[in-house]
């Protein structure tokens, strides 16, 4: 592959030893409510899903065909969330390396290198090389997006039972016109992230 993801960062460490290369990646650092949620997955590179790609790259309806198919087919495969009262605990940053962390180390194969989507490598005791727009350029690292991008899509769709009135599963918790005048007239649950402007000073409600 050239436009697209292809897997020569994957065989680059494979050719120095290492054997089992997780790419991580996340989705979530930008909405005003809903958790953070990370992925990291270990490719078989003999079979891979025809049509990875980064997961803001595809649509709802690709990305959910390609779910099942990776998850039958990846050596392994991991996914980590944590809620909006944790990052607001720990800062958004730090939540994310922390969920990446924890999906690193729920393989059920150990990796040795992780290969990660950005600038920052999450705490982990593995070989790393972060890679900015890794999500559109590694193979694993491209799988582990749309894992993680279809896992919190269901999760919203979930708390969107639960409030329907804010518009969850349409918006994914980003601050739409419709998200914002939700929040003006019912104002925050447990789920909001209370850290973020324009949430800052409000009380959460709800669950």
């Amino acid at each position: 592959m050239t436009n697209g993801p292809h897997d020569h960062y994957e065989q680059a460490w494979l050719s120095q030893g290492f054997s089992a290369i997780a790419g991580v990646d996340e989705v979530g650092r930008g909405p005003l409510a809903g958790p953070v949620v990370a992925a990291a997955v270990i490719l078989d590179l003999a079979q891979v899903p025809a049509g990875l790609d980064d997961s803001k790259a595809l649509n709802a309806k690709k990305r959910m065909a390609l779910y099942p198919l990776i998850m039958a087919q990846a050596r392994a495969v991991s996914v980590a969330s944590l809620p909006a009262s944790v990052i607001d605990a720990i800062n958004i940053r730090q939540a994310t390396l922390r969920a990446m962390a924890l999906a690193l180390s729920g393989l059920s194969v150990k990796p040795d290198v992780m290969l990660v989507d950005g600038r920052d490598l999450p705490p982990f005791a593995a070989q790393g090389e972060a890679v900015i727009g890794g999500d559109g350029k590694v193979l694993s690292i491209a799988a582990a997006s749309i894992i993680a991008k279809v896992t919190r899509d269901r999760m919203m769709a979930t708390l969107d039972r639960h409030y329907p009135a804010y518009g969850f599963a349409a918006h994914a918790g980003y601050g739409t016109a419709k998200h914002v005048q939700a929040l003006s007239q019912h104002g925050p649950t447990a789920h909001h992230r209370l850290s973020f402007a324009p949430l800052k000073e409000k009380t959460p409600s709800g669950l």
